[in-house]
C-alpha cells in the first residue's frame, strides 16, 4: 500500500470555478486524522501566492495578507469530513431543476473551503487585511481539533476585528451558536437475586423520574442581540443492568443540553442540577456557546452585503473558539446543514456561486 510520503500531491486548479474547485477538493479523501494529503495540496496550490505568509502547524495551514489595513479579518474551514460510505467520487445531479454536487464533503464543509481557496489567491489587494485557516480534526474531538491547537499555540494567528467561518447555512449568515453540555447522570441501588427482589434496591427504577422531567421539559426560546435560539434537552444513551436474574445496583442516562449563548457553561451545569436532584451528574463534555456578534460594525458591514439577513445557528461550531478569545464570528458557507454528514449529502451548485459572489464583493471593498 503507498504511504503518504510515496503518494503524489495532487493539483489543486485555483483559475476553475469554485464549483469545480469544491469537487476536486472534495474528491481527495480527507476523514478526519486523514487530512494530510489535502493539506498538502492547499500548501503546494497557494506556493506561488506572493501576497500571503503562509504558515503550517500540523495538518492545520494558515495564510494571511500583510497589508498594514486598519483591521483584520479572519476567514476559517476544516478540511476532514466524516467517513464515508460509498459517496466518493462526487457527482452532479439533477432534481427538480436543481443542480447538485453530490458527495461526501460537498456541504460539510468543502466547498466552503473552495469558495476561500480561491479568493484567498486571487484577491491580492483587499481594504481589510485577511487571515485563511484551513484546520484539522473538525469532526471529531474537540481535543484535537486544529483551531483549538492554533488557539493555543499561536493565538496570535487569528486575532481580528472579525470572523467568518465556512459552516453549511444555505448562503446565510447565522450569527453565533448555542452552547453545548453533555452529562452522566446515575442512580445507585442495591444488587440482589431477582427471585428476591424486595430485599435490594433497584437503580433502574430510580430514574423513572429523571425520564419524566425529560420526556415533559419544555426548552426555552431565548432571544439573544436580536436572534431567538432554541433550546434541547435529551435522553441520548442509557445504561443499566447486570444480569436477567439480578436486580441492578446502578444505572445511567447519558443527556445532552443544548444551551443558548446567554448562559455560560457553568450556568448551563447549574441548570442541570437543579433539575436533577438526588443523582449523581458527571460532566462529559462542555463547550461554551457564541454570542451573535453581530453588533460589531464589520459584521454589520457584512451582512449588508450578504443580503441583510441572518439567523442563529442551533449547533455548537468553531464561532465558538474565535468568541473565547474576543473576536465576534460568524457562520457563512454554502449547503444545507440538514444534509450534513448524510449519506446522500449534496449541495447545490447556485449556493456556492453565491457564496463566493457574497465573499468576493465585501473582500473587494464593494460592500466595506
Amino acid at each position: 500500500m503507498p504511504t503518504r510520503e510515496s503518494t503524489a500531491v495532487p493539483v489543486l486548479d485555483l483559475q476553475a470555478t469554485s464549483i469545480d474547485l469544491t469537487r476536486q477538493i472534495c474528491d481527495i479523501e480527507s476523514v478526519s486524522g486523514d487530512e494530510g494529503l489535502l493539506t498538502d495540496a492547499i500548501v503546494a496550490s497557494l506556493a506561488g501566492a506572493q501576497h500571503l505568509e503562509i504558515f503550517r502547524d500540523g495538518d492545520t495551514v494558515v495564510a494571511r495578507t500583510v497589508l498594514g489595513r486598519a483591521r483584520r479579518v479572519v476567514i476559517a474551514g476544516h478540511t476532514d469530513t466524516v467517513p464515508l460510505n460509498d459517496n466518493l467520487p462526487t457527482r452532479y445531479e439533477t432534481e427538480d431543476g436543481v443542480e447538485y454536487l453530490w458527495g461526501r464533503g460537498t456541504v460539510d464543509m468543502k466547498a466552503g473551503v473552495a469558495v476561500q481557496l480561491k479568493l484567498a489567491a486571487e484577491l491580492t489587494e483587499p481594504p481589510v487585511d485577511i487571515t485563511w485557516i484551513w484546520y484539522d480534526h473538525e469532526e471529531v474531538s474537540a481535543a484535537l481539533n486544529g483551531l483549538g491547537r492554533l488557539a493555543r499555540n499561536r493565538p496570535d494567528l487569528m486575532a481580528g476585528d472579525f470572523a467568518i467561518l465556512g459552516e453549511p447555512s444555505n448562503s446565510i449568515v447565522e450569527g453565533g451558536c448555542n452552547g453545548n453540555l453533555r452529562v452522566e447522570l446515575r442512580a445507585f441501588g442495591l444488587r440482589s437475586h431477582s427471585a428476591r427482589s424486595w430485599v435490594g434496591h433497584n437503580a433502574i427504577h430510580d430514574l423513572a423520574p429523571l425520564l419524566d422531567t425529560l420526556a415533559h421539559y419544555v426548552p426555552r426560546e431565548v432571544e439573544v442581540d436580536g436572534l431567538v435560539y432554541r433550546e434541547g434537552l435529551n435522553a441520548v444513551g442509557i445504561t443499566g443492568g447486570v444480569a436477567g436474574n439480578v436486580i441492578p445496583d446502578e444505572a445511567m442516562v447519558h443527556v445532552n443540553y443544548r444551551f443558548a449563548p446567554s448562559r455560560s457553561g457553568e450556568e448551563a451545569i447549574a441548570h442541570l442540577r437543579e433539575l436533577f436532584p438526588g443523582y449523581e451528574l458527571t460532566v462529559v463534555d462542555l463547550a461554551e456557546g457564541a454570542r451573535p456578534g453581530l453588533d460589531a460594525p464589520l459584521a454589520q458591514q457584512f451582512l449588508a452585503a450578504v443580503g441583510g439577513v441572518a439567523r442563529p445557528k442551533y449547533g455548537w461550531t468553531d464561532v465558538a473558539r474565535f468568541s473565547a478569545l474576543g473576536v465576534p464570528a460568524v457562520n457563512y458557507g454554502p449547503g444545507d446543514p440538514m444534509k450534513a454528514h448524510a449519506d446522500d449529502e449534496r449541495v447545490p451548485v447556485e449556493q456556492i456561486s453565491a457564496c463566493e459572489a457574497g465573499l468576493r464583493s465585501w473582500l473587494s471593498g464593494h460592500g466595506d
